[in-house]
């Protein structure tokens, strides 16, 4: 796994898709991006607040400045 320098859970403005949530979960705790897109995709087939829960966190995740 990747060692993570940044502790706190921040969006990725370097790495992002659409919001950049899925880059700062991956670079917070050592998982690909990919992976974590992949993993959320595949949860929006699930029932369940996946989506919104997306939409929350895209809200309240501060913009990481550094990358």
């Amino acid at each position: 796994m990747n060692q993570t320098t940044n502790t706190r859970l921040m969006r990725s403005q370097h790495d992002k898709m659409i919001g950049g949530v899925c880059a700062g979960i991956g670079r917070r705790f050592g998982i690909s991006p990919g992976k974590v897109r992949l993993l959320a995709v595949v949860s929006c087939l699930l029932p369940g607040p996946q989506f919104l829960l997306y939409l929350i966190l895209w809200a309240i995740m501060p913009k990481d400045p550094a990358h």
